[in-house]
């Protein structure tokens, strides 16, 4: 061992500790324990272990090595974490897409990532496939999974492959996934995530969250994004991830009830679907769920106690973004206390291993009950933007993450996300955040769900603009709703206007989407609608 000054170069000695280590050990562990199925194929880890061997000699046969990258466009399906997997061992880098993204999105992703890899699922995404292909001259290799025209299908090439040896590859410091943001604000900025971070939010998860002890995990969301994201703590444990083609409440109910799934990943969004599916909770029993983890958006507190009502204390939040993954914040299921309804609009308190401060405008910490900007540090966040110092001098100002989440802090330590600093309204000289008129609306008897925007006012500026979806059967109008929002928050928070929806519009990631609410009332003027 070399010295430095006298003192043990001990660099290499902390090397290793990566999520391509954790991918090799579970499968070294939990061997013939069931471990992954999507309704084609069900694998134990062994199994599965053989599938990632497979795909890890695929890939060097296409010359893919530490450095290189690869992307994969796929609904839920094992191949596809198998391959994630394989990347993550060889220390790939691996570029999540959206399945309901747009192509133009899509294949600046592919460009800007400098992917040598494509994997499509032929049957879904095979002419997106061959798209983004002629659009992105630079993309060296297209593979499909299952039959497709035109692209060579991976699925015999995997059946004739031996299995590599799982050895990690990997490096702490270097990319694990470079996801890309939305992109509400401009173009995707993709986030490197090295797989320190990947391993601090997954020691995190598994610490922090209330797992059932023999995990039966059910992934209906996309595993592309917080889904998928979410399997690493249950391989680590060496539970079985279930996957499922997107979220059809049947299919999702008959599923958990089939299978005995006693954790899964919800948007708040589905979590209002079962909740109102009365007829779909007593054809199949949902009882063996122990676990609904929430998140990604904000979700009703009068929404989530009828949950409670239903579900039991079986609910756990969390908070974070895709710059610090999955976990700034958790409210576990002891923090859910019918008791204390105004606890329910929280986000929770700080997680293990990540600093969590509110700031002003100057970056100084503001008090307790006082709004400010939710910034973050820690091992779990960010290595930064690819290829924008721009953006990176901005969000990491001060060596700190900053959010663009604007939240207060009560005395306890539970943080209450008030809303996006971009998305508050100024009417009349009052700051209204989205997130308070919402909240008011759903506590309705109602209202079964309701988003918020401000839209241009000759008198006010801005004026509050609520849609609304009613539960079935109600008939309740405007005008009582906009009393009932003065009564609740004050006359300034109550909509000047509320229109009736079937659906209220939300993001690929089931966020509520203000973008597309806001666009027709802001077009062609100076402000943007981001």
């Amino acid at each position: 061992m070399s010295s430095i000054h006298g003192v043990p170069d001990t660099r290499a000695l902390h090397s290793g500790g990566t999520i391509g280590s954790l991918v090799v050990n579970a499968i070294a562990r939990f061997g013939e324990q069931p471990a992954i199925a999507d309704g084609k194929v069900q694998w134990s880890y062994r199994e599965f272990g053989d599938t990632v061997g497979r795909f890890i000699t695929l890939f060097r046969s296409l010359g893919l090595k530490i450095g290189s990258a690869l992307s994969i466009l796929a609904s839920n399906r094992a191949e596809a974490w198998a391959a994630i997997c394989a990347a993550l061992v060889m220390g790939v880098r691996y570029t999540p897409l959206h399945p309901m993204a747009a192509e133009d999105d899509h294949a600046f992703i592919i460009e800007d990532a400098e992917i040598d890899l494509l994997i499509v699922e032929g049957a879904k995404f095979g002419p997106r496939g061959l798209a983004i292909k002629g659009r992105v001259p630079s993309l060296k290799n297209l593979y499909s999974i299952g039959p497709m025209d035109g692209v060579r299908d991976v699925m015999p090439d995997l059946a004739g492959a031996a299995p590599a040896p799982l050895v990690d590859e990997s490096e702490a410091h270097e990319i694990a996934f470079l996801a890309y943001t939305g992109g509400t604000t401009g173009r995707s900025k993709g986030v490197m995530l090295s797989h320190r971070a990947l391993v601090t939010m997954t020691l995190i998860l598994f610490s922090d969250w209330d797992w059932p002890q023999d995990i039966r995990f059910l992934a209906a969301t996309p595993i592309s994004h917080a889904a998928g994201v979410t399997l690493f703590p249950v391989m680590m444990r060496g539970g079985l991830m279930q996957l499922v083609q997107g979220f059809d409440p049947e299919v999702y109910a008959r599923t958990v009830a089939e299978q005995k799934i006693n954790a899964t990943f919800l948007v708040p969004t589905l979590i209002y679907a079962l909740i109102d599916n009365v007829d779909l909770r007593k054809r199949h029993d949902l009882s063996s769920l122990q676990m609904i983890v929430y998140g990604a958006a904000p979700m009703s507190p009068d929404r989530l106690l009828e949950g409670m009502k239903i579900f039991g204390k079986v609910f756990v939040q969390l908070y974070g973004q895709t710059e610090a993954p999955q976990c700034i914040t958790s409210m576990r299921k002891i923090d859910h206390d019918e008791n204390r309804p105004e606890r329910l609009g929280s986000c929770g308190r700080a997680s293990p291993m990540v600093d969590v401060k509110l700031f002003d405008m100057d970056m100084k910490e503001v008090g307790i009950g006082e709004p400010g900007e939710i910034c973050v540090r820690g091992p779990l966040v960010m290595d930064g933007y690819w290829k924008r110092p721009d953006a990176n001098a901005e969000t990491l100002k001060g060596g700190w993450l900053h959010t663009g989440d604007v939240a207060v802090k009560d005395a306890e330590g539970f943080f209450y996300i008030v809303d996006r600093t971009k998305d508050m309204i100024i009417s009349g000289g009052f700051n209204i955040y989205p997130r308070e008129v919402e909240d008011a609306l759903m506590s309705h008897p109602s209202v079964a769900s309701a988003a918020v925007i401000g839209i241009p006012d000759d008198k006010w500026g801005e004026a509050v603009k609520g849609f609304v979806v009613l539960k079935p059967g109600a008939n309740t109008g405007a005008a009582e709703l906009q009393a009932h929002v003065k009564d609740k928050r004050g006359a300034p928070w109550s909509p000047k206007t509320i229109d009736f929806l079937d659906a209220i519009p939300v993001t690929g990631l089931g966020k509520l989407d203000r973008k597309a609410l806001r666009a027709p009332y802001w077009e062609g003027r100076k402000r943007g609608v981001a």
